[in-house]
C-alpha cells in the first residue's frame, strides 16, 4: 500500500486552441483507501489516471506513489516501474490464454514458485472460484472484469487503477459487480483509484470522493461531505439531482415558497436555494405548503413527483405504495439543510435559472 500525492499537476495538449487538461491538479490518497475521481467528459479525469500510471508525461507538477516521486518536470519513471496495476475499460484479456493464464501474466517472469496458489486465491477474492481454466470468450462481461481485477491485483502492486471499467455492462450488472470489485479491492487492502463519470458508481464506491471539472479538483471528501455539502452549483448537480427554489434573502434568511432557511448575511434581493428532492416531504392533508401535482414519474420503490407550488415547479419523492394522481393537491415541506442558497444565476439570455434544472451550470 502506498499513499499518491499529485501536486500541482499540469498537461496541456497542443492543439488550436490548447486543451488544457490538468489544471494545477492536487490531490491526496491515503494508503488503503478506494478513491474515485467523478467528472464529465472532458474534465481531466482520465489524463489524471494515465499520468498515475505513467502514459503521459506532465508539464509540470509531481507525483509521488509512496516515498517515490514517479513524474516531475524532469524525471518520468517509466509505466513498467511503477508498480501500478490497471484495469482498462475493457478487461483487455488475452483471448488465447485461461482465465488462470491471464490473472498469472500479471505476476511477470520470475515469480512462477507459487503462482498456482496466487492465482487461485486471487480468483476466490474476485468471486470466480472454478473458473481457472475457462476462455474469456466463455464469461460474461462482469466475469471478464473479474478478471482483469485479479489480475492487476496478482503482483501485489502499491497502487491499482481502474479506468471506468463498469461503463461497457449494463446496468443490473454494474450495480452488483461494483460492489463485488471494491470489497475485493479492500479485502486486498489496495490504494486504488476508479475514474467515472456516473455519480451512483462514485457513491457506492468510493472512500474519498474527488470532483474534476475543467481540469481540476473542485472539491474532496467522503461521499457524505460531497454530496451534502458541495462547494458550487455545478458540484451539487454532479452528484445527482437539485430542486432550485427561488428565494428572496434579507438578514441572514432565505424566503421560499415552501419555508425559510438560513442563509449568507451578506446576501440579499433575489436568490435561489439548492436541495435535493428527498429533502421535499410531500404528504396528503395540511401538514405543509398546499401545491398541486403535475406529473409522476414511477421508479419501482418510489416515484417522482412534480408539483406546482406558489407558482413554482419543483421535484420531490413519494413511496411508491402511495403515489399520487396529476391534479391531486399535497401538501409541501422541506426537511433537512438546504445544500447551497446563492445568488439568482442569470443566464446570457435573461432567463433566470429556477424550478428544476438538471443540466446547466452556473
Amino acid at each position: 500500500m502506498s499513499t499518491v500525492r499529485v501536486t500541482g499537476a499540469r498537461k496541456t495538449y497542443p492543439s488550436r486552441p490548447p486543451v488544457v487538461a490538468l489544471d494545477g491538479v492536487d490531490l491526496t490518497i491515503a494508503a488503503g483507501t478506494l478513491a474515485v475521481v467523478l467528472g464529465e467528459s472532458g474534465s481531466g479525469k482520465t489524463t489524471l489516471l494515465r499520468a498515475l500510471a505513467g502514459f503521459e508525461r506532465l508539464d509540470d507538477g509531481t507525483i509521488e506513489l509512496g516515498e517515490r516521486t514517479v513524474s516531475s518536470r524532469t524525471l518520468t519513471v517509466a509505466p513498467e516501474r511503477r508498480r501500478v496495476g490497471i484495469v482498462p475499460q475493457d478487461g483487455s484479456l488475452f483471448p488465447h490464454l485461461t482465465v488462470a493464464a491471464n490473472v498469472a501474466y500479471g505476476l511477470g517472469r520470475g515469480r512462477r514458485r507459487g503462482t498456482d496458489r496466487r492465482v487461485v486465491e486471487l480468483l476466490g477474492m474476485v468471486g470466480l472460484d472454478g473458473y481457472a481454466d475457462r476462455y474469456p470468450h466463455q464469461l460474461s462481461g462482469g466475469q471478464q472484469q473479474r478478471v482483469a481485477v485479479a489480475r492487476a491485483l496478482a503482483p501485489e502492486p502499491d497502487v491499482v487503477l481502474l479506468d471506468e471499467p463498469f461503463a461497457a455492462l449494463d446496468a443490473t450488472l454494474r450495480g452488483r459487480l461494483r460492489g463485488d470489485v471494491a470489497a475485493a479491492l479492500r479485502a486486498a487492502g489496495a490504494t486504488a483509484l476508479l475514474v467515472t463519470h456516473d455519480p451512483a458508481e462514485a457513491m457506492s464506491m468510493a472512500d474519498q470522493l474527488a470532483v474534476m471539472r475543467a481540469g481540476q479538483v473542485v472539491q474532496t471528501g467522503t461521499t457524505r461531505d460531497v454530496y451534502l455539502h458541495p462547494v458550487d452549483v455545478a458540484a451539487a448537480r454532479a452528484l445527482g439531482e437539485v430542486v432550485t427554489l427561488p428565494a428572496t434573502a434579507a438578514a441572514g434568511v432565505a424566503h421560499t415558497a415552501i419555508g425559510a432557511v438560513a442563509a449568507e448575511v451578506t446576501l440579499a434581493g433575489a436568490a435561489q436555494v439548492l436541495v435535493r428532492p428527498e429533502q421535499l416531504t410531500l404528504a396528503n392533508g395540511d401538514a405543509g405548503h398546499p401545491a398541486t401535482v403535475v406529473s409522476v414519474e414511477f421508479q419501482g420503490h418510489d416515484v417522482l413527483v412534480d408539483v406546482m407550488v406558489g407558482g413554482v415547479l419543483v421535484r420531490g419523492r413519494w413511496p411508491a405504495s402511495a403515489e399520487p394522481r396529476p391534479g391531486a393537491t399535497v401538501a409541501v415541506s422541506l426537511s433537512g439543510d438546504p445544500l447551497l442558497v446563492v445568488p439568482e444565476y442569470i443566464d446570457s439570455q435573461g432567463i433566470a435559472d429556477v424550478g428544476i434544472d438538471l443540466s446547466r451550470s452556473p
